[in-house]
């Protein structure tokens, strides 16, 4: 369960819902293992850093795919600095603004298609650590090894509120934790989070941790443990 089959991609996908550790675990795998770490929601929160610079509506379809087709999205080696245009904008793609803007960009169909796009492209370069949404059933459904990170509601609350502490923001927890609840209910009704989950669940390919009582240190433990078994080999 979870190993690489003949024809796979060197490539770890990472799924699951808000706050279940999936940034702090794929930047340590990807350490561990000398991959290139891919934080698929620092890209839609470029696009949105780019629209609002430029003063393009964010729910404009037809302008946002224009825009991208002519940014440039890269990481740097260790995958922890986002470039926009070759201009790090690491810190600038998490204030409030796009913080609350990107949501958008992230609903537009077409912008979905054209990020998945770069994102395998990322892939096919090097190995890859990659986390989001989708990732394993829609962006890398080919990765040699898939995970499905989860964990209690109010444990994912708690984490996210510490990350936005970090940031300089004070929000309730409570708030965060309503807002957790509401985006799970939508999550798990229809679409890619609700099939990694149930593939996850049945053993389909896709192994299910749940870390709500676990560090991050154990969570890279168990996962390297699979990657690193028997049938596995690194890139060469």
């Amino acid at each position: 369960m979870g190993e690489g089959g003949e024809g796979d991609i060197e490539a770890v996908a990472i799924d699951g819902p808000a706050g279940a550790g999936k940034s702090s675990v794929a930047r340590k795998v990807a350490g561990r293992r000398g991959y290139l770490y891919v934080d698929t929601g620092a890209m839609y929160r470029a696009a949105a850093l780019a629209a609002l610079r430029r003063g393009i509506d964010l729910e404009d379809g037809v302008a946002m795919l224009s825009l991208l087709e002519g940014v440039e999205l890269s990481f740097n080696a260790a995958g922890d600095r986002l470039f926009l245009d070759r201009e790090d904008v690491s810190a600038e793609i998490r204030g409030p603004e796009v913080t609350e803007k990107v949501k958008y960009a992230a609903r537009i169909p077409g912008i979905r298609a054209r990020l998945m796009k770069m994102q395998q492209a990322m892939s096919e370069r090097r190995p890859v650590v990659m986390e989001g949404r989708d990732i394993t059933t829609v962006v890398l459904p080919r990765a040699r090894w898939k995970f499905f990170l989860t964990a209690r509601p109010e444990v994912r609350a708690r984490r996210r509120r510490s990350e936005m502490l970090a940031a300089g923001r004070e929000v309730p927890e409570a708030e965060i934790l309503a807002d957790i609840v509401r985006r799970d209910a939508s999550d798990y009704q229809v679409g890619p989070m609700r099939d990694a989950r149930d593939l996850a669940l049945a053993g389909a390919g896709i192994v299910y941790l749940d870390t709500s009582r676990m560090t991050p240190e154990q969570v890279v433990a168990a996962m390297l443990e699979r990657m690193e078994g028997p049938s596995s080999q690194k890139p060469g």
